[in-house]
């Protein structure tokens, strides 16, 4: 099989270029691509450079059946580093009878092609739907190459605003941890359809409910049910081994966490960890957390102690039980120090 690219480069002293799929171009032969190419010449913006060309087609990401039509792809629980290419959260993709809709694309560009190539050994039917359940650039980063597809973008309404003013940071740090080479082109992503309480998407005989949830783990969390196979993407929603990540309100997710238990739901799968979870017991273990954060968070503050102490003490008795600890704790204490001491 071949596929079509084009460099993308930065226009700087020392040229830095990587290669962008051109997604739809796929075929068994390279003369059929080139061919296509030649009748179907792809609408191009700035920052490329010379023409389309075709290849052996790349890297594609692996992804496990766990329902009929339901893809799901297990990231690393890791934080972002050059060895694993960013490849740390959950991605999945439902197939209709029509469409594709793929929910959450991964920490860069190279996900968003290794998805496009994965949904393609399922399905030659379109990606009609991006579905991000967040902002945080693990689930985001990779959505270009899937609208340069045609597919249209999906996200709690207060997504797209929340990325753009991180998007700037967000691309800094991670171009440290990957490579400058790997964000080459990455723009803000356009919510097209923009979810303020409940929307639901027809694949085809197979429908997605989507619910925006309020302030939680971050200001702009969404899920989505599969309603077919009873399976519930929570986004980071739901951590499992992966200690949760606070970038919202700790009250907020407690009560958000709650009232998704009480869902019929047959199983989950969580931004990090699983993939698939029973439920509610799949909560237990995040509620746990979230509880004793909440409990030594206002043990500290009730003894007067100054958050630089405090972070060094709450939570502690949870750190044999989760992977990152160290990282994400002292956020977390910080986090929820801050909220709490203000209530």
């Amino acid at each position: 099989m071949f596929e079509a690219v084009i460099l993308v480069c930065a226009q700087t002293a020392t040229e830095l270029c990587r290669e962008q799929l051109l997604p739809g171009y796929e075929a068994e032969y390279r003369v059929d691509c080139e061919l296509e190419l030649r009748v179907s010449p792809p609408l191009l913006t700035d920052g490329h450079s010379g023409e389309p060309f075709c290849q052996p087609v790349g890297q594609k990401l692996n992804f496990d059946e766990v329902a009929p039509g339901l893809f799901v792809h297990l990231g690393l629980i890791e934080e972002p580093l050059a060895g694993n290419l960013g490849d740390i959260s959950n991605i999945g993709f439902v197939i209709g009878q029509d469409s594709v809709a793929v929910i959450d694309t991964g920490t860069a560009p190279w996900m968003g092609e290794a998805i496009w190539r994965a949904v393609r050994t399922e399905t030659d039917k379109p990606v009609s739907h991006v579905i991000l359940t967040h902002m945080h650039p693990d689930h985001t980063l990779g959505t270009a190459p899937l609208t340069l597809a045609g597919a249209k973008v999906v996200g709690h309404a207060g997504l797209e605003r929340a990325l753009l003013d991180r998007l700037g940071n967000y691309v800094e740090s991670l171009s440290t941890a990957l490579g400058p080479e790997a964000y080459l082109g990455v723009e803000p992503i356009t919510v097209e359809i923009e979810v303020e309480t409940e929307e639901e998407i027809d694949l085809g005989g197979r429908k997605l409910i989507l619910r925006a949830w309020p302030r939680a783990h971050t200001g702009n969390d969404l899920t989505v049910m599969d309603v077919n196979s009873g399976v519930l993407f929570t986004g980071d929603l739901v951590f499992h081994r992966h200690i949760p990540a606070l970038d919202g309100e700790l009250i907020g997710w407690q009560r958000v966490l709650k009232k998704l238990t009480g869902l019929e739901v047959t199983q989950i799968v969580p931004g990090h960890g699983g993939p698939l979870l029973a439920w509610p017991e799949g909560a237990a273990d995040m509620l746990h957390y979230l509880d004793v954060l909440e409990t030594d968070t206002r043990a500290a503050i009730d003894s007067g102690q100054r958050l630089g102490d405090a972070v060094e003490t709450i939570a502690q008795e949870e750190a044999e039980h989760w992977d990152l600890f160290e990282t994400y704790n002292p956020r977390n204490a910080t986090v929820a120090f801050t909220e709490l001491e203000w209530e």
